[in-house]
């Protein structure tokens, strides 16, 4: 049993990440389009751009940002939907992301392999000052997930959109995030939601079971391919959605996630500043 102070801990990290324990499902589908929808036309942005990875969070992002552009084109408005595909070479799971393609319809994809910018910079790295062995993997991984960054931003600045990210609050709650990479986007649409209410929106739209009950993986180390995300956690994500509802969780459990939280704090805030 948590302490009080452990429970307060946890109300205090809840409404940090804006976290509701339960939602209906079609007015957050609503509310989420419109948000994307006010931000297009604050912005005067005239695109969407989101990479799709074939998990169910790009995919939930997907359709809520196809939905959008078709709302303000009903309005009026100028705006189109691009979606992109990143593979480093050959993508493993690359069925699922041409199943969520085939859900989400985009009014654009492409496919942009991100291996040779990535090899060619870690080749650099390498000839200069070498990478540490232990470490090589995961730095690898980060550079993979900047590079995708870097590839929707140059596909954005050159339609005039926005980059959209599909990272959730069990992902800001870990930490489990690239900064400046999959972490870098000017809108987060699925921000607040636990892993559960992504998974019921993916239902609501009539996705694949395959997409919507998919083991969650960021599939960056090429050491471990498709490494589940919850061995890297070391938990579960029924127990961070416990966590994150305000439920009571294990001491353990708690003890695992808050060391994420902290240890992933930087991530969260603006850069330092003196």
């Amino acid at each position: 049993m948590l302490t009080a102070q452990q429970r307060a801990l946890q109300q205090e990290v809840i409404h940090e990440l804006g976290v509701q324990a339960e939602i209906d499902v079609l007015a957050e589908r609503k509310r989420r389009v419109q948000f994307l929808v006010d931000y297009l036309q604050q912005s005067n942005s005239r695109a969407l751009v989101l990479g799709i990875s074939g998990g169910v969070d790009s995919l939930v992002a997907g359709v809520l940002a196809q939905q959008a552009v078709e709302t303000l084109r009903a309005q009026g408005g100028q705006a189109q939907f691009y979606a992109m595909r990143l593979p480093y070479g050959v993508q493993q799971d690359e069925q699922d992301a041409l199943d969520a393609l085939r859900c989400i319809q985009p009014d654009h994809h492409e496919v942009v392999d991100i291996q040779p910018a990535t090899d060619a910079l870690v080749a650099q790295l390498e000839d200069k000052q070498g990478l540490p062995e232990a470490e090589r993997d995961y730095i690898i991984g980060n550079i993979k997930a900047r590079q995708r960054m870097v590839a929707q931003y140059a596909r954005a600045a050159a339609v005039s959109g926005l980059v959209v990210g599909s990272d959730q609050a069990p992902e800001a709650l870990m930490g489990y995030f690239t900064k400046y990479g999959d972490g870098a986007a000017d809108v987060m649409p699925l921000a607040g939601l636990t892993k559960a209410q992504v998974r019921a929106i993916a239902q609501s739209y009539a996705a694949p079971d395959n997409l919507v009950h998919k083991v969650p993986t960021a599939d960056l180390e090429s050491g471990r391919p498709l490494l589940p995300d919850e061995v890297a956690f070391g938990i579960s994500y029924d127990q961070i959605d416990a966590f994150l509802c305000n439920q009571a969780v294990s001491p353990q459990v708690f003890e695992v996630i808050m060391r994420h939280y902290r240890a992933g704090a930087h991530k969260r805030q603006l850069p330092a500043r003196p």
